[in-house]
């Protein structure tokens, strides 16, 4: 027994040393095999890596972004939504969070996380499964920059060297930067940039300790750990983030505890619109894809308008206010639909029911719940159950015709019942509490563009009531006729011919039979009455036609097709005939505008765009807008346009390398005397509501065409240009008594009351050439010493009346337009 032990200890010491020489040789052989098969796979699979150098000058597919003069967001285009940020602008607590929730060990592993990898495989072992697994941040950013989703070892083995690599070449904050801007958060987010926007309304930098984890969860799974879709899974993942977070010891256990018993608040968050213009939008938007094609959409462009934001809210509010009006002077078209609501219809019944229908323009959907004598209770989507008092009923007379309504209501039951979708409108008046007023979406449409006549920007434009029910933008593709609106063109052309403000035309009955008319034409006015020789100031002002086309017969076609072909119109594209004096033409409000700053701007032609400036994603400029502008003092300004009736319509283009000087369209003394007589369109005649506004600085022209079917005004200033056209797109009468003064008017003077605030008038300087004469307002000849009711007048120095002998009489002279006679004809 004594000896047997000790032979029992040898050959157990000399079969130890056996195996612990075996093991070494096995290990020793197995990391030798491992090495040459690393290096064989690193050699067989090195070449075709990508180079990482690109990681750093990588472009990350960003949206269009369309913005105001003022920065102020206009609208975004892309199918990803992101908002890029540099390391340093990402908050330390997100920093940390992704850290906790995707990799602990990140400043400390070389790019590949051994530990996690030997999980991964122990896994494999276990199981015989290939599960994701020991995935570091670097290697998720060689995934997600350079291959694919697919789940193989060859990927795994590229995606390990890959991350090797790009830890050479990066510091850990250039990858962390990349991978915080690239991964997909769900809901179209990439980037924890966007992802804050998307699902809290915020910046990076606003986000709450809950909020961090929650998006910091996200990238494992952001369908099934949606907090907007799957809140109770999101809830999970965020307090597991939480709890890692804790762990590391990035939060304490105070704050551990207070953000777990936090809700989820996330929710859908559109972009921030700091200004509503959606037609300026997609004509920047079609723009960008003629200049750039689809990479318009991905190369994170950014688009500085003209658009001024204050102005754009007062055109957008103008125009929707005067539709309105003008559905409220027709009647009521009745509910939209009838829905069925239950006795029992509790208001989550209520919203389900109108939740798939869209607020248009400015008019929410409600469903009438409750009808009472006098007053109405309805339930809105934003709002609940709101009241409508009988203030905001007793206008919905039934429409009958476009000329016709039927009787005032008497009770709330005339107007409406239970189950009626209509819209709502929220009235504020001036003086007096703000209510709710029963509406209805309009039937007619309408526009307002407006530009800064020194270099044609558009500062504000409005295509329509509501871009989303209708995308056709009438401010620059309707062709509509502008009715008298283009006589200012007309008699433009006149002065250049030798007539002046005090010219008598004659204005009677007058049958013309041109061929190009179809017939015999009988034109008349508005009032169908005749006021006998009429001076052309007194004419412009009551916009008396007869007296329009008299005056382009006795200056001929040809001359006047080659003058208004100075504001920018296309005589080829305009009739040859004695209607052209009437504007039987078909133009844009754009083409309008165009014309029109000729007459505020001192003469000049401009032409108007509405991109400013043009950055790409580093903000850097790629182009910068340099304009035709005003220079009165210019060598340049007092050259007239050789080719002045070369339209120029498409506004964007322009891309001069030197600074442009816009060419003279009209003489100085031709604008001065427009100017002046079109104050009187104010003053005195079509427009005279106008003078409601307080100012002495204002000029414009009415427009109505035949039957009604088109309303315009066109009005200015010496600091601005607005055009509005109200009319159907199907070309139908708007009604008796729609002319351009009552259904454009008060779009124009809404949007110029807020435009003008703070804007000092400019007087209108009187050019050299010009002289003031008293003249005999029923002749238009120059008046006596001792005239009677003389007027003043001014007149090119060329074409001014002689003098004659003295009258007799007594009196004393006097400016302005003879009182009386002339009914008002506002064509």
């Amino acid at each position: 027994m004594s000896t047997e032990l000790p032979n029992i200890v040898n050959w157990l010491m000399k079969w130890t040393i056996k195996l612990l020489k075996f093991g070494f040789w096995t290990l020793l052989v197995g990391v030798i095999a491992g090495a040459i098969a690393a290096a064989a796979a690193y050699f067989y699979l090195e070449p075709e890596l990508p180079d990482t150098d690109s990681l750093r000058d990588v472009a990350l597919q960003i949206p269009l972004r369309v913005y105001s003069k003022e920065q102020k967001l206009i609208a975004e285009y892309g199918e990803k939504r992101r908002i890029p940020l540099a390391y340093n602008e990402v908050p330390t607590r997100m920093v940390q969070a992704f850290l906790a929730a995707e990799d602990n060990r990140f400043f400390e592993h070389p790019g590949v996380d051994y530990q996690g990898l030997l999980r991964a495989a122990l896994q494999l072992l276990l199981t015989g499964e290939k599960r994701q697994g020991g995935s570091t941040i670097t290697m998720q950013v060689a995934r997600n920059f350079f291959l694919s989703r697919k789940k193989t070892y060859t990927r795994k083995l590229n995606e390990i060297l890959l991350a090797l690599k790009i830890e050479q070449d990066l510091s850990k904050q250039e990858i962390l930067e990349l991978y915080l801007n690239k991964i997909y958060l769900g809901h179209r987010a990439y980037g924890v940039g966007a992802a804050a926007q998307i699902y809290y309304g915020t910046g990076v930098d606003r986000l709450t300790l809950p909020q961090v984890a929650m998006i910091a969860g996200l990238p494992k799974a952001p369908s099934s750990y949606n907090p907007v879709t799957n809140p109770k899974r999101a809830l999970e993942r965020r307090d597991y983030v939480l709890d890692r977070m804790h762990q590391q010891g990035f939060i304490d256990r105070k704050e551990y505890q207070q953000s777990i018993e936090t809700p989820v608040t996330a929710r859908l968050h559109a972009p921030n619109i700091g200004v509503e213009a959606p037609y300026v939008a997609e004509m920047v938007r079609s723009e960008m894809i003629s200049r750039y094609g689809d990479q318009a959409y991905t190369n994170g462009f950014s688009v500085v308008t003209t658009i001024d934001g204050r102005l754009q809210q007062a055109a957008n509010s103008a125009v929707r206010q005067t539709l309105q009006a003008y559905d409220i002077r027709h009647g009521y078209r009745g509910a939209e639909k009838q829905l069925k609501i239950g006795a029992s219809a509790d208001d989550i019944q209520l919203q389900r029911l109108i939740s798939g229908y869209r607020t248009v323009g400015d008019l929410a959907p409600a469903l009438v719940t409750r009808v009472e004598e006098k007053s109405i209770e309805v339930f809105t989507t934003a709002t609940g159950h709101i009241e409508i008092p009988w203030k905001g009923l007793e206008w919905a007379r039934p429409y009958i015709t476009v000329n016709r309504r039927g009787k005032k209501p008497k009770q709330a039951a005339d107007i409406v019942k239970p189950g009626d979708l209509v819209r709502v409108f929220k009235e504020s008046p001036e003086k007096g509490e703000p209510y709710w007023r029963l509406a209805q979406v309009p039937a007619v449409e309408g526009a307002l563009v407006s530009l800064d006549p020194d270099d044609g920007s558009i500062v504000a434009l409005v295509g329509g009531y509501d871009f989303y029910s209708s995308k056709f933008n009438r401010a620059i593709q309707a062709q509509r006729q502008p009715g008298s609106g283009f006589k200012a063109f007309i008699y433009s052309a006149a002065l250049e011919a030798g007539f002046t403000a005090a010219s008598l035309i004659n204005d009677a009955p007058v049958v013309f039979d041109d061929p190009s008319l179809e017939g015999a034409w009988r034109p008349e006015n508005y009032s169908g009455k005749f006021f006998g020789p009429t001076r052309l100031r007194y004419a412009l002002t009551k916009s008396r036609n007869l007296v329009s086309i008299r005056l382009l017969r006795a200056m001929g076609s040809e001359h006047a097709l080659k003058h208004v072909a100075r504001f920018g119109f296309d005589p080829d594209q305009l009739p040859h005939n004695l209607s052209l004096a009437l504007g039987s033409a078909t133009v844009t409000p754009l083409q309008m505008a165009a014309g029109y700053a000729i007459l505020a701007n001192g003469g000049y032609r401009v032409k108007p765009y509405f991109i400013r400036r043009i950055e790409d994603s580093h903000h850097q400029p790629l182009y910068q807008a340099n304009p035709p502008s005003v220079c009165e003092n210019c060598p340049e300004a007092g050259k007239e346009e050789a080719q002045a009736g070369e339209p120029d319509m498409q506004p964007g283009h322009e891309q001069p390398e030197m600074k442009s000087v816009a060419p003279r369209a009209i003489s100085p003394q031709n604008y001065y005397l427009m100017n002046s007589m079109m104050r009187d369109v104010i003053t005195h005649g079509t427009a005279r509501k106008a003078r409601a506004l307080g100012r002495k600085d204002l000029a414009g022209k009415t427009g109505t065409t035949n039957d009604q079917k088109d309303a315009w005004f066109n009005g200015f200033n010496r600091s601005l240009v607005a055009i509005v056209w109200v009319g159907r797109d199907s070309a139908k009468p708007l009604g008796r008594g729609e002319v351009g003064g009552r259904a454009a008017l008060p779009a124009w003077m809404a949007y110029m009351k807020e435009a003008l605030k703070g804007v000092e008038e400019i007087p209108l300087k009187m050019p050299p050439g010009i002289i003031t004469v008293r003249i005999n307002p029923s002749t238009g000849e120059r008046a006596g010493s001792g005239e009677e009711n003389a007027i003043f007048e001014v007149f090119r120095r060329e074409y001014a009346p002689k003098a004659r002998p003295q009258s007799n009489n007594t009196g004393v002279g006097r400016s302005g337009i003879p009182g009386g006679a002339a009914e008002e004809d506002p064509f």
